[in-house]
């Protein structure tokens, strides 16, 4: 699996981009599919993975260190500015609005749920 990094086309829109990447979609399909162009709750974000094929863990778990991540994950971050969804992927950090990272971005509290391809 091969992650095409896309950068979140408006401040809201940080979920539509991170499925848009997990899923091989455009942020505009997940916009139609969700019906949202705003902000996207854990329940959204979890029923569009499962829709698509991904398995996605019932429960979050915390996170300080990148070596504690599985090999894929949604990533829940506590920015200075909001609470921000992010994507980890076999040992990089696809953020819709800080790039592609070696690192988590700049956060307090991080929290991940992990995510399989099913087919």
């Amino acid at each position: 699996m091969k992650i095409k990094y896309i950068h979140e086309p408006t401040d809201l829109q940080c979920g539509q981009a991170v499925l848009a990447m997990a899923l091989n979609k455009s942020v505009d399909e997940i916009i139609n599919y969700l019906g949202n162009e705003r902000e996207t709750t854990l329940k959204e974000m979890k029923t569009t993975f499962r829709e698509f094929g991904m398995k996605i863990s019932n429960e979050r778990s915390e996170v300080t260190e990148k070596s504690e991540l599985p090999k894929m994950c949604l990533l829940s971050l506590e920015t200075p500015r909001c609470w921000h969804w992010s994507l980890f992927y076999d040992g990089v950090f696809y953020d819709p609005e800080h790039g592609v990272l070696d690192d988590f971005p700049v956060s307090n509290r991080r929290y991940y749920w992990k995510l399989e391809k099913i087919f």
